[in-house]
């Protein structure tokens, strides 16, 4: 509890401190009078659209992922409050999370970049009905406290973390503590701060058993693709805002609390509701505190968004960004004594907290990227030229989850990180295998190096499906692409295999790329290797 102070104190107080021991920064009924008075000036009848004013949020310091949007907008204000947006279900879920266990893959417990949370901010405390006794005196002025304001949660993007494996499904905030007697108010509700690695992107996303529910049907004697299908039809309706007032571009999704209305929301001790809704003098005090209670609920609008395309953190923020706010506390009956109203046995409860469920995904900040066909030999080259040590084996998908290795040039050379997931198959591109799911790793990455075997009957013919898997030759030209023909000793045996590189060669003069053929068994020109990777990831 702590003591609420006041800045100055009425005259009538001053006058009557010799008659009891009274805290003396209780607000008069004068002091109330005047607050009452003030916001009475404010009644008006509040439109939808000022009522949901569009100013600010609570994503001030965070940066909103940068993502080409497709959303299909129904209406826009002035003939809705809000922008209303369709959107297909597929963004705001992940087919590999609507999985049953037993289906998903045996990494997930030792490598987690994809968690759905439940995340509830803290409810505000009660305000307090409380009267001063002092000896002497039956009963005295009005000192009940406010209630608390309940907590928030918050996430910081931190160094030193790698994956998401030790985030807990739900986190609750707590809720702030009613008010007491001698104008105590109610602590503060505990905050949550959620620590996640940088280069987490945290999306909105709508209850997973909501969406289990929906596609039940499509789970059995489908495959991924089907399932995949099913949620793509799917639509969400979105209430959405934009930067500023009557922006027709949406932005933000609006989150809306569970709250009370305006005029609603009182505590009465000893006499019941009914009974104050029949005296005209609660009536008037009821119709002025209804600005307070609509201020209320616009600050909670203003402050109830969350970024439409997902929070980036992909820097580490030294403040912690709030994704819900708690509710503000309920006043206290001290509020409540004015020159008619004498003995207010009532008080005003806290506002409800926030619900809602976020999808929090890792994208490994790596400076270049391998990509490869299974057993083409990326963990090789990885464990070769790295502090890396993954799995290595000869059969296919060896690698099972990414792996991140940091490459140093010599005592006071340049230093690049360098990431390794599965194997990319044909038929990726509609959720075949487990490359794809891993894409989203080297997505951030400025190079991409493209493995390819030359132990391989066509090594041109498993480039072209690996581009065209990766998003076609468009996509895959905005990054930096080194071709790396691993397993090139085959060559010493077989002349076939020079005459393999050398169409790679063509073909990647066409597209102005580097090509380059090594053996990372033998570990033969991976000195060269390093320096064009140096290039590639745009350390050089």
């Amino acid at each position: 509890m702590r003591l609420r102070p006041r800045p100055t104190v009425s005259r009538e107080l001053r006058f009557c401190r010799w008659l009891s021991n009274a805290p003396d920064n209780a607000p008069t009924a004068s002091d109330n009078e005047f607050w009452l008075r003030k916001l009475g000036k404010g009644q008006r009848r509040v439109s939808p659209s000022t009522e949901n004013e569009r100013k600010g949020n609570c994503m001030e310091a965070g940066t909103t992922a940068k993502e080409e949007t497709s959303f299909q907008i129904v209406s826009t204000p002035p003939e809705t409050p809000y922008i209303n947006v369709k959107a297909a279900l597929s963004r705001f879920t992940t087919v590999s999370y609507l999985q049953p266990k037993t289906q998903r893959h045996a990494q997930t417990n030792q490598f987690v970049d994809l968690k759905v949370l439940k995340l509830t901010s803290g409810k505000g405390g009660n305000g307090s009905v409380s009267f001063f006794r002092d000896a002497g005196r039956a009963i005295g002025p009005p000192d009940g406290g406010d209630g608390g304001d309940g907590g928030g949660i918050y996430v910081q993007a931190v160094e030193g973390l790698n994956g998401l494996a030790k985030l807990k499904t739900s986190y609750r905030a707590a809720d702030g503590e009613d008010g007491a007697a001698r104008q105590l108010d109610g602590a503060r509700g505990k905050d949550v701060l959620i620590l996640v690695p940088v280069g987490t992107v945290i999306k909105w996303c709508m209850d997973p058993l909501t969406v289990r529910d929906a596609v039940q049907a499509w789970r059995r004697g489908n495959s991924r693709v089907a399932l995949r299908d099913a949620i793509n039809q799917q639509t969400v309706d979105l209430q959405c805002t934009g930067r500023f007032e009557m922006d027709q571009k949406p932005t933000h999704i609006q989150l809306f609390r569970d709250s009370y209305g305006p005029g609603e929301g009182w505590y009465f001790k000893g006499k019941d509701k009914a009974y104050h809704e029949d005296k005209s003098w609660f009536t008037d005090l009821n119709d002025k505190v209804k600005i307070y209670d609509l201020e209320a609920a616009e600050s909670e609008l203003r402050n109830d968004r969350f970024p439409l395309c997902g929070l980036d953190l992909a820097k580490p923020n030294e403040n912690p960004i709030c994704l819900l706010k708690g509710g503000k506390g309920g006043l206290g009956n001290m509020h409540f004594l004015t020159n008619v109203i004498r003995n207010p046995r009532f008080s005003k409860v806290g506002r409800d907290g926030l619900e809602q469920h976020f999808m929090f995904e890792l994208k490994t900040l790596a400076d270049l990227g391998l990509v490869g066909l299974p057993n083409a030999g990326k963990s090789t080259i990885l464990n070769c030229i790295s502090n890396a040590r993954p799995k290595v084996g000869h059969w296919e998908f060896t690698t099972t989850h990414p792996n991140v290795g940091t490459v140093k040039r010599g005592f006071d050379g340049v230093s690049f990180t360098v990431a390794d997931i599965p194997g990319i198959i044909e038929g990726a591109a509609n959720d075949k295998g487990m490359g794809l799911e891993f894409i989203r790793h080297i997505q951030r990455s400025k190079g991409w190096a493209i493995i390819l075997s030359l132990g391989n009957a066509d090594p041109l013919k498993d480039l072209n499906l690996l581009i065209s898997e990766l998003g076609g030759l468009e996509e895959v030209s905005k990054k930096n692409v080194l071709v790396v023909c691993n397993k090139a000793d085959i060559g010493h045996e077989n002349p076939a295999s020079q005459r393999k590189f050398n169409i790679i060669q063509q073909f990647c003069q066409t597209q102005k790329w580097d090509a380059i053929p090594i053996s990372a068994l033998k570990e033969q020109n991976i000195d060269l290797l390093l320096q064009k990777m140096a290039v590639c990831a745009g350390k050089v």
